[in-house]
C-alpha cells in the first residue's frame, strides 16, 4: 500500500524506514500537518498516517474519501482529533496504536517531578555559568509523599509502580479500579478525595467530553496548598487560565506539563526566532516553579519502535482483510 505520512519528523522517518523493508508498503513523508491546505497531498495514496495534532474533521474526511483513501493509521493512542462518525459514513477505517512503551511516558512524568522537586534545571544553568552557589536550590523529598494518580490505564499503572519504588503513598481515581494496582498498595478513592489528600497529582486519563478541563478552578479548590501538578496526558485536561491563577496565589506550588491545550500551533516546531503569540503559555513560562516540555514524553527509541511496528501491522492487516484489532469505531 502507498501511505501518505503527515507531520513527520526525522525520528519518524528513521523509525519507519527501519521496518519498511519487512513489508510491501511505501511511505511518502510530509513535514506538513494534515489540514484543508495539505489534504491534497494524500491523492494517489491508499492510506494516510497521522499524528495527534492532525485534526481530521468531516471536511478532511470528505476529501480523503474523494481521493480513495480507505484507512487512516494513527501513530498515536489518542483519537479525539478524528471525526469517527464521518469516517464511518465514508467507509474509512481508523486504526491506532493503543499502547507504546507506557514506561516512556510514566518515566517522563517522574522526570518532571524530580526536576521540579530538586531544581536540577536551575542548577544545570547555574553551573554552566560557573555559579556553584546552592542558594535558592533547596528541594523537597519525594519519599514519603502522597501521590494522586488520575487514571490507571497502562501509563498510570507504570507511573504507580515507579512511585511505589520511591516510597510514596499512592491514591488513585479511575472509573475502572485495577486489581493489580490494589495488590501494589494503591488505594482508590473518589476524585475529590484524591485531590485533597495528595501532595503530587499526576494526570494519566484520556481526553473525553467528561474529562475536558478536569483541572479547573473548582477542582483546584479541593487541592492542598502548594500541590505539585503534572500532566503528560492531554493538554485540555487542564484549564490553563485557572492554573495560572492558582500559581499566582500559590495554591499550586509546582507545575510540570508535557502537553498544553493550545499546543497545536506551537509544539513540534522551532519558534526560537519568532515572537510567541500565545499569551497563556508565555505567562506559564515566566513562573520559576513551572516546567514545560514540548510533548516529548513518548519520545524514546523503544516507543518509536513499537509505534512503527504497530502502525505497519495495522496497515498490513487492513490490506490483507484480517481483523483490525486496533480499529476505532464511533460509539
Amino acid at each position: 500500500m502507498k501511505i501518505a505520512c503527515f507531520s513527520t519528523k526525522s525520528y519518524d522517518r528513521e523509525s519507519f524506514d527501519r521496518f519498511l523493508s519487512e513489508t510491501d508498503h511505501s511511505f511518502s513523508y510530509f513535514d506538513a500537518k494534515l489540514d484543508k491546505h495539505t489534504v491534497s497531498l494524500a491523492e494517489g495514496h491508499d492510506a494516510i498516517c497521522t499524528f495527534v495534532n492532525d485534526h481530521i474533521d468531516s471536511g478532511i474526511i470528505a476529501k480523503l474519501h474523494q481521493f480513495g483513501i480507505k484507512l487512516i493509521a494513527l501513530r498515536c493512542a489518542g483519537y479525539n482529533q478524528v471525526d469517527l462518525k464521518s469516517a464511518a459514513e465514508h467507509g474509512i477505517k481508523i486504526a491506532r496504536v493503543p499502547a507504546y512503551s507506557p514506561e516512556a511516558v510514566a518515566e517522563h512524568a517522574f522526570a518532571l517531578i524530580l526536576t521540579l522537586a530538586r531544581k536540577t534545571h536551575k542548577a544545570y544553568n547555574r553551573v554552566r555559568e560557573n555559579n556553584f552557589s546552592l542558594e535558592g536550590l533547596t528541594g523537597v523529598n519525594i519519599h514519603g509523599k502522597t501521590v494522586g494518580v488520575i487514571g490507571t490505564g497502562a501509563i498510570g499503572r507504570a507511573f504507580c509502580r515507579i512511585a511505589k519504588g520511591f516510597g510514596c503513598t499512592i491514591l488513585a481515581y479511575d472509573v475502572f479500579e485495577n486489581d493489580e494496582m490494589k495488590q501494589l498498595g494503591v488505594k482508590y478513592l473518589p476524585m475529590n478525595e484524591v485531590l485533597s489528600k495528595s501532595h503530587i497529582i499526576s494526570l494519566h486519563c484520556p481526553l473525553t467530553p467528561e474529562t475536558h478541563h478536569l483541572i479547573n478552578s473548582e477542582s483546584i479548590a479541593h487541592m492542598q496548598n502548594g500541590i505539585a501538578l503534572i500532566n503528560t496526558s492531554r493538554g485540555a485536561l487542564i484549564e490553563t487560565k485557572s492554573v495560572i491563577r492558582a500559581l499566582k496565589n500559590k495554591k499550586i506550588g509546582y507545575l510540570g506539563i508535557d502537553v498544553y491545550e493550545q499546543e497545536e500551533n506551537i509544539f513540534f516546531k522551532n519558534l526560537s526566532e519568532e515572537i510567541m503569540q500565545d499569551e497563556q503559555i508565555s505567562r506559564l513560562m515566566t513562573f520559576p516553579n513551572v516546567l514545560v516540555t514540548g510533548h516529548q514524553a513518548f519520545l524514546t527509541k523503544e516507543a518509536l519502535e513499537q509505534i512503527s511496528r504497530t502502525t505497519l501491522g495495522n496497515i498490513t492487516a487492513f490490506e490483507q482483510g484480517d481483523t483490525l484489532v486496533n480499529e476505532i469505531k464511533p460509539s
